[in-house]
């Protein structure tokens, strides 16, 4: 597995209702519920996830919602109500991939933004698009895009907590994370400081840093 590049590797304390309900709606797999501990790992190349999968599920007793396969990157989510069974599984993965836990990539936030009283067409546009909750016209929104792209769940987790806001989106694979918020602007200024400050605090290595042209 020496070729193996760990990308993503970050663990949900407890999934917070929209962000479980989001993925119950979108998610092919087993679908999560609030308060269920969650891990996702994304690797490269894509298809080695098929193995990831397999070694988590034979260690633990923890069950996939989102296995997504790319030719670039492959992300697996797996989640249960133990915590142990969880972190269980990171373990398996780790140790097939010869991996630790630090030697994922440092996330990187690469687009910040907060659209303040947001204009009835756009909020019309953003609604077609979405999967989750409406935004409505006057509301303030977020959007966070990160690099790796699993990482960006873990920043919606903590912003919901942080926040009385609402899911739009939320995209954790492909070339970058991505992710709306909306709701009143002090909440979402709160929101989109405790999303901002989980990605920065997680610790990795160095990847090849994203410059925005």
């Amino acid at each position: 597995m020496s070729a193996t590049t760990l990308r993503c590797y970050t663990f949900l304390d407890s999934l917070q209702p929209q962000l479980a309900s989001f993925m119950g709606k979108t998610a092919r797999g087993f679908l999560p519920v609030p308060g269920q501990a969650s891990l996702f790992v994304e690797i490269a190349p894509g298809i080695a996830i098929n193995r990831i999968t397999d070694i988590a599920l034979k260690a633990t007793r923890v069950v996939p919602a989102l296995q997504i396969v790319e030719r670039a990157y492959g992300l697996l989510e797996v989640h249960a109500d133990d915590q142990g069974d969880v972190r269980n599984a990171g373990t398996a993965i780790l140790a097939h991939l010869e991996r630790r836990e630090d030697d994922r990539l440092k996330p990187q936030v690469v687009t910040n933004q907060i659209i303040r009283s947001i204009e009835a067409h756009q909020a019309q546009i953003i609604n077609r698009n979405s999967q989750g909750m409406m935004i409505l016209p006057g509301q303030s929104l977020f959007i966070l895009e990160t690099e790796p792209a699993g990482y960006v769940a873990f920043a919606a987790n903590e912003a919901e907590k942080a926040a009385h806001i609402f899911l739009i989106q939320v995209q954790p694979y492909g070339a970058f994370g991505r992710l709306w918020l909306s709701g009143p602007e002090a909440e979402i200024d709160a929101a989109a400081r405790a999303a901002i400050a989980a990605i920065e605090g997680l610790a990795g290595r160095a990847g090849e840093k994203f410059v925005d042209k």
